[in-house]
């Protein structure tokens, strides 16, 4: 029943207007942690007028937090639903698959640095502009109009197909995880992460934590009689950054980043301390994201940073008997690896090749993505797949419209190739 590739790519063609439109309105939501509701609730009446089964759902906090997996958090789920959509096939003849994408985005930084209001998009040169038009609703678009694709041959897959939209990818994956636990598997996944039409075949480790450090606060008169609790914080953070330094040594490189000039990084992403310019702070709090490779368990992470943090600690006069209190919340990420021979692998590079006439780059990235969910703890091979995107997390995200255009056409032959299709009335 599959029908020509060359029929498949004119009806995803013909979808294109109607999906820069939502993917314009998708972009508009202010979807950022703790704002997700919004977004989600338009997303499940797209999956509807598919005309899939609607499984919306909330976060139980108590069916995932002694999964393999599970990232801390220090707030409330009230409220944060996934929302799946199903296909059940008539005949279920061909292999299941999970479509993903993550529908939180993370906070636009200083908006007036943006040539634009961060969600108010704007195309401009074959770039759509506005924070998560790239990472990675473009991606969502792309797999909605790929299902849609074959509705408008007459066709739908010939196996049970899921579209999630999941909250929390970029901070926990817990959402990912809350699909996974309440009984999602398939034969292969597909998140469409903005990777440039590149096939990932592995990703890092990331972890998330927090240090409190407490100093000894005095007047600027005689500074020696207080403990910067700053300076202190910035002496442990250099400590951290030797370590982040000692992890890209070439003798300990995952072979998956040999030609990585510095896979290994460790960013400084939040501090606050001090509240008197002439008093020596005796309070700061640094929050910070370490990455690590494939193969390396959390659990030695959160040893190895304690330790470091500790030793450095240990060096600071007055430091000693109020050493700084750790919080290891948000990412408790494992990396992982996928193999290119795996048959989804292969499967996708196919369908890559019959549209775009090349084999598509494959990638190691230094970033996390739910795909570890999938591949790790889930038993269902998976990897990323999306368009080409710029400055993701940063000012004036962008997405380009053609390769968002490919990577339609792609997902949707690769979902005719992999579930096979029947018609949609017997």
């Amino acid at each position: 029943m599959n029908p020509k590739i060359e029929d498949i790519i004119a009806a995803a063609d013909a979808l294109y207007d109607e999906g820069e439109a939502m993917l314009c309105d998708l972009v508009r939501f202010d979807s950022t942690l703790g704002n997700e509701a919004a977004a989600q609730n338009h997303v499940a009446g797209l999956f509807a007028e598919l005309g899939l089964a609607v499984d919306k759902f909330e976060i139980d906090i108590d069916a995932i937090k002694d999964r393999p997996g599970f990232s801390p958090v220090d707030w409330s789920y009230k409220g944060k639903e996934n929302v799946v959509g199903v296909h059940q096939p008539r005949g279920n003849t061909g292999r299941s698959l999970i479509f993903n994408g993550h529908i939180d985005v993370v906070p636009v930084g200083s908006a007036d640095m943006w040539t634009n209001p961060p969600f108010e998009p704007v195309i401009r040169d074959g770039r759509l502009y506005g924070r998560g038009g790239g990472d990675m609703k473009a991606g969502i678009v792309s797999y909605i109009l790929a299902f849609k694709t074959l509705r408008s041959l007459g066709l739908q897959p010939a196996a049970p197909v899921y579209l999630q939209s999941v909250v929390e990818e970029e901070c926990t994956g817990n959402g990912a995880l809350a699909c996974l636990a309440r009984g999602y598997t398939a034969d292969a996944a597909v998140i469409p992460e903005p990777f440039e039409q590149s096939l990932m075949t592995a990703q890092f480790g990331v972890m998330w934590f927090r240090v409190h450090v407490r100093g000894k606060p005095a007047h600027v008169l005689d500074t020696s009689a207080g403990i910067n609790a700053i300076e202190a914080a910035f002496e442990l953070v250099g400590a951290l950054k030797a370590l982040e330094e000692c992890w890209n040594q070439e003798d300990r490189r995952h072979p998956s980043y040999e030609g990585d000039k510095h896979p290994v990084n460790f960013n400084l992403g939040v501090i606050r301390g001090g509240e008197w310019a002439s008093s020596v702070p005796s309070e700061c709090t640094f929050h910070m994201r370490v990455g690590f490779f494939p193969g390396v368990k959390p659990a030695e992470v959160r040893e190895k940073i304690k330790q470091t943090i500790a030793d450095a600690a240990a060096a600071i006069s007055g430091m000693k008997d109020n050493p700084p209190v750790i919080e290891f919340v948000g990412f408790q990420a494992e990396g992982c690896t996928v193999d290119p021979n795996e048959e989804m692998m292969r499967a996708l590079a196919d369908a890559h090749e019959r549209v775009m006439g090349e084999a598509p780059a494959l990638r190691a990235t230094t970033a996390t993505t739910d795909a570890r969910f999938f591949n790790l703890y889930g038993n269902t091979p998976a990897t990323c797949y999306g368009p080409e995107a710029s400055t993701i997390h940063g000012i004036d995200e962008s997405v380009s419209l053609d390769s968002f255009k490919q990577v339609t056409r792609v997902l949707a032959v690769f979902l005719a190739d992999w579930c096979g299709t029947e018609p949609i009335k017997p």
